[in-house]
């Protein structure tokens, strides 16, 4: 082999899960131009190194192919991720607020503390939402701002002084301002039936200048990178504007910057704008254009704002308007047209029969023909609706939103109607297109792993028990929900998704075996090394020595700075971010902290403050 051909990188001495079905083990693989050259045993991989080949022994680590969101919002996250406090995986209120004190303390004037999302109340040990009292107690002059699922907004006194809500303030249309005996509101926002009111609010807050949008961007995919998220596919967002929300990313893609493949769906901009939207956007942008990192993917989530049947389960469920039809035949009518692939938001299933009654006509004169069109969330579809989807050629993406939803669900509508919310292994039997996500920030958290946990488990974040046997996967078929079978969500099947040759070379190194650990370890698996097309964009532990470098999250009051990614406080030292002793899976125990890797990383050493070492580097001067 020459020079030219031989590996940029070999992982040898591993235990490979590669979901390959020609080969599904491999002790090591060789890697090339960010694809895997070779996948096979140590001798024969090693045996290709060259002088240049940089070699890692994995020390009998598991290994699994890198792991891939079919919906998240990762560039609207990223924008905002510096300058949010994350409940993700925090177990107890207590701890939470011990959070949300410390926070406030750090965070200048006139700055927000906001905890937006990725958490349910029924998580915490004590299964509340801190009272108002509680946070204008914590911060009686700071605004704090806590965004619960799409049913509830949290404000302080602070925070209504500061976006101006008072005695005059109308209720806007769908959604609450909750006001005392004398109508002042008291800082609970409802969403009524629909979270605009929630969207709206949030944001009147204060933004990040565009390099600590940078600056955060990277540090909210270092933290996908952590949890073993080598892939999004992103369903563009309320309140998130194209293109102009969309330069970050961009940035980002054309320094090279970015360590999660990307690819965007666009989201239409203002109701009864839609038609506009997407003749404007099929004029202008090609689908599929941009590469293996940042890649238009087609139209949605939303396609049309009559169409979005919000899923919050405290709320009956809301029946879309008569023009839903007309709304929506015009826009799909002009995406089939233009051959652009969509998805659709849908929570119930009387949504998703009348959604099919306008695919189908339209498919009728302008045949899909191929199109990778699906449906997200789809938590009530029937046995009759997933047939139909079927015929169509289309698919169903799920995410876990149920696993922080799933109490909320039960009290309105009962133990057994919760049984098959989605029905999931029921969609893979029926051979319909189905894979997994999270729908992360605003709802669900942005963790894989608690998405692999619901599809194996079937219980909530809180502990209930929604799904019997049936409804469950086996561990390969929750894994390839997130890996091989997201790769026709992004039309790029052959391209990713498993550990073979010739495909893009991204992988993970988990803290523990995925595959050996008990069912209740796998919520706080971790990676110890994450590969996105051959470059290491994550290290820790034993090849902590690989780890790319980041600059400080920016502000330098950043909670990043101190919240070090999903329940890892430094003053909050949860299990909830590693599975630790015998669980985690070392081949051995390091000479100083044995297995105790969780406890070790989130110790609160000197050198891990942070603020006092970086603050010269960030500064409040941009607040407006």
């Amino acid at each position: 082999m020459g020079t030219s051909t031989m590996p940029d990188l070999i992982l040898h001495g591993a235990r490979m899960t590669t979901l390959d079905r020609t080969r599904p083990r491999a002790a090591a693989v060789a890697i090339r131009d960010g694809r895997f050259l070779r996948v096979g045993d140590d001798r024969g991989v090693l045996a290709l190194a060259g002088p240049a080949t940089k070699v890692i022994d994995l020390q009998g680590r598991s290994v699994l192919p890198g792991l891939c969101d079919n919906h998240t919002h990762v560039i609207r996250g990223g924008l905002n991720y510096n300058m949010e406090l994350r409940w993700d995986g925090v177990r107890s209120l207590a701890d939470a607020m011990a959070m949300l004190k410390r926070q406030v303390a750090v965070t200048p004037p006139p700055q927000w503390v906001r905890v937006v999302g990725g958490f349910s109340d029924h998580q915490f040990a004590e299964k509340r939402l801190p009272t108002l009292d509680e946070l204008n107690a914590v911060a009686p002059d700071t605004p704090v701002f806590i965004l619960h699922l799409y049913d509830r907004a949290l404000l302080n006194a602070a925070a209504l002084r500061a976006v101006g809500y008072g005695r005059d303030t109308p209720n806007p249309p769908g959604g609450e301002i909750a006001r005392d005996a004398s109508g002042n509101p008291t800082g609970l926002l409802l969403a009524r039936p629909n979270a605009s009111i929630l969207y709206a609010t949030l944001a009147k807050g204060p933004k990040l200048p565009f390099n600590y949008q940078l600056n955060s961007t990277r540090h909210f995919m270092r933290e996908l990178n952590r949890l073993g998220v080598t892939s999004v596919i992103d369903a563009g967002g309320g309140f998130q504007k194209y293109p102009e929300d969309y330069e970050v990313i961009r940035r980002l893609a054309d320094e090279d910057q970015l360590t999660v493949r990307l690819a965007y769906n666009l989201f239409t901009q203002k109701p009864k704008e839609e038609k506009e939207d997407f003749l404007n956007w099929t004029r202008t942008s090609t689908y599929r254009q941009g590469n293996d990192y940042f890649r238009h993917n087609g139209a949605g989530e939303m396609l049309v704002f009559s169409a979005a049947d919000f899923e919050d389960f405290r709320q009956p469920r809301p029946d879309m308007p008569p023009n839903m039809e007309g709304d929506l035949e015009a826009v799909v009518r002009i995406l089939a047209q233009n051959r652009w692939p969509w998805r659709m938001h849908a929570t119930y299933d009387e949504t998703i029969g009348r959604a099919l009654d306008v695919f189908e006509k339209v498919n009728r004169e302008i045949p899909f023909d191929g199109l990778h069109w699906f449906f997200d969330h789809a938590e009530t579809i029937s046995d009759r609706s997933i047939d139909r989807v079927a015929a169509l050629g289309g698919g169903i993406a799920v995410q876990h939103r149920m696993a922080y939803q799933g109490e909320h669900f039960v009290e309105r509508y009962g133990k057994a109607a919760a049984a098959a919310t989605p029905p999931v292994a029921k969609i893979m039997a029926s051979g319909t297109r189905v894979s997994a996500g999270t729908d992360a920030t605003r709802v669900a958290s942005y963790n894989p792993w608690v998405s692999l946990s619901w599809l194996v488990t079937g219980r909530t974040v809180g502990g209930m028990s929604l799904y019997p046997p049936e409804n469950r996967l086996d561990r390969e078929s929750a894994l390839r929900m997130w890996t091989e079978r997201v790769a026709w969500f992004s039309n790029e099947e052959g391209n990713k998704g498993t550990i073979s040759e010739g495909q893009l070379a991204d992988l993970v190194v988990p803290s523990c075996d995925y595959f050996g650990c008990a069912d209740d370890d796998i919520a706080h698996i971790a990676s110890l090394m994450t590969v996105v097309g051959g470059r290491i964009v994550y290290a820790a532990g034993d090849f902590a020595s690989h780890d790319p470098p980041i600059p400080p999250a920016m502000p330098d009051w950043s909670p990043v700075r101190t919240q070090d990614g999903y329940a890892r406080s430094a003053d909050v030292p949860a299990r909830d971010a590693l599975v630790q002793t015998a669980g985690c899976g070392c081949a051995h125990a390091c000479n100083v902290h044995g297995h105790a890797h969780a406890k070790a990383w989130a110790a609160n050493a000197p050198t891990g403050d942070l603020k006092g070492f970086w603050g010269a580097l960030g500064c409040a001067c941009w607040a407006v």
